[in-house]
């Protein structure tokens, strides 16, 4: 071997770690329980789908695909039928059995103190029922056509481990016994998850035979450690270090357009005065101002989408006026990002009542997406310049979204994202009436309510039909742009930056997995 030759593969040895060590992730998203029915939020999708398996998966561009369930069929428009793998065990090495679903079709819905949970995913399912311990049947109320993707978000979780188990349980690790490819070896809140390989699944052995999944919240830390070696792979790449890493060797990027939106909203839950909304002489106002389409109308006209894609968000997001981003399935070409209209913000102020405006804290997290509290300081400075004087006050995510969860803000930025890949996903869970009863609008935390988009989404819900189906959410989407529940502000897109010698599998969802990183061949 020359000289050349033999430094060369040396340096291909030191770039990309061994096949059986430890692969160290630093995610920005803050996770806040294992219990993977806790709460609704990508941290903790993403941590838990190491651990946990679902009956059906989805790949990187968000489609379907086998997962604990091998194959299904539909019975009748209301009846689907699932056969189950047989060779899957728990990290305990109990059998995995269709009763194993049918206690987590029970629990999934119903976990206590959920700020966001899986009501909302799963409120079409009727009953189920297992033939026997490989078969699963499931009847829903209605004919759902997106049955398998929302199955896709919800991990099945064992009878013997999860009954009587609380949330805490999980936390501590006792309960949290996956059928995934990686188990719980040690968890710290706010701090970092240790997986261990699981020898034995179902879909062959992990490369890493350790994954050290750990919460780095300021986008800076994160670069640093990647660039000094300390971790090998870091997401939510902050826009302002992307031209350093674009510029270093040792490091490569991946990139893909995500399916989450960054919204602004209102809280709807008060018909009188709101914590944090004041004339301009301090004073709470007598009425809820936002309870006024022509208010929210001025402050959507208010925004600058453009200059936020741009310059709040450098780059790495696009302008957005409604859920989904141009090339998924039920975006809408017809509705196009609200006009940038400053002067008739104000005068539909005035119409409303406020010539000289008012003043309002947005609230807004600091560490859920990059650039997310940057981005809420781009807002309220174009609605200060219309009269609106806002403030702003940011908080760690963990807090926030409890805070919000509790109805404590009136005006707040949220995010979601459609990993369904379709736009029944947010208008089911975001936007239809908070009911527990019905499990509608389990991420409605603003409480927005309207009979008439809730008939419109009942009726799009049950068609069958692709085409007719895609219609029939145009219509929501036209109706949210007129009714403006919330202010779609930007489509994200997803960056990860890894050692040079590693390669990536960029996901729609966002969703940081160790089963998505291979060394290089």
């Amino acid at each position: 071997m020359t000289a050349l030759r033999l430094a060369a593969a040396l340096t291909a040895c030191l770039a990309a770690p061994a096949l059986g060590q430890t692969l160290t992730i630093a995610t920005g998203g803050s996770i806040t329980s294992l219990d993977p029915h806790f709460f609704n939020a990508a941290p903790n999708n993403a941590i838990a789908e190491h651990i946990f398996g679902r009956l059906v998966d989805r790949d990187a561009q968000a489609r379907i695909k086998p997962d604990l369930a091998e194959s299904w069929r539909l019975i009748s428009d209301t009846e689907w039928e699932f056969k189950l793998r047989r060779d899957v065990t728990w990290h305990d090495g109990r059998p995995f059995t269709a009763d194993d679903v049918l206690f987590t079709l029970s629990r999934a819905p119903n976990v206590p103190n959920s700020p966001g949970g899986f009501g909302a995913t799963l409120r079409s399912v009727k009953s189920a029922s297992a033939p026997d311990p490989y078969t699963l049947r499931i009847v829903t109320h209605w004919p759902n056509p997106v049955l398998l993707p929302e199955l896709a978000s919800v991990f099945v979780i064992s009878r013997h481990a999860g009954e009587g188990a609380s949330t805490e349980d999980y936390n501590a690790g006792r309960a949290a016994i996956g059928t995934g490819p990686y188990r719980v070896a040690s968890h710290r809140m706010g701090d970092r998850t240790e997986l261990a390989r699981n020898e034995g699944y179902w879909g062959g052995a992990e490369p890493w035979a350790r994954v050290s999944y750990r919460f780095v919240a300021a986008d800076p830390a994160r670069t640093a450690a990647l660039l000094a070696g300390d971790v090998d792979l870091i997401d939510q790449v902050s826009p302002a270090d992307l031209p350093r890493l674009q510029r270093d060797q040792r490091v490569t990027l991946s990139q893909i357009q995500s399916l989450r939106l960054a919204h602004m909203g209102p809280d709807f839950s008060r018909a009188g005065p709101l914590p944090f909304v004041t004339d301009n002489e301090g004073k709470p106002l007598a009425a809820n101002p936002f309870m006024d389409v022509r208010v929210r109308r001025a402050l959507n006209m208010a925004i600058n989408r453009t200059a936020l894609a741009e310059r709040a968000m450098d780059g790495l997001a696009s302008p957005a006026g409604q859920w989904l981003p141009p090339g998924a399935w039920s975006h809408d070409a017809a509705t196009q990002p609200p006009a940038f209209d400053p002067d008739g913000a104000k005068r539909l102020l005035a119409e409303a009542g406020f010539p000289n405006g008012f003043r309002m804290t947005l609230h807004t997290m600091n560490d859920r997406f990059p650039n997310d509290a940057r981005l809420s300081q781009a807002v309220a400075q174009m609605w200060s310049r219309i009269g609106v004087q806002t403030a702003v006050e940011a908080l760690p995510w963990a807090t926030y979204s409890g805070r919000a969860a509790r109805q404590e803000f009136s005006m707040s930025l949220g995010s979601w994202g459609s990993t369904t890949g379709e736009g029944l996903s947010f208008a089911k869970s975001v936007l239809a009436t908070f009911d527990r009863q019905r499990r509608t609008g389990s991420a409605n935390h603003r409480r927005f309510s309207s009979a008439e988009f809730d008939a419109l989404l009942e009726q799009a819900e049950t068609i069958m039909d692709e085409e007719r189906r895609e219609q029939a959410i145009f219509g929501l989407v036209r109706w949210s742009a007129q009714n403006v529940p919330m202010f779609p502000l930007v489509h994200l897109s997803n960056v990860w930056a890894l050692k040079r010698g590693l390669v990536h599998d960029a996901r729609m969802d966002e969703r940081t997995l160790a089963m998505g990183v291979r060394p290089a061949r």
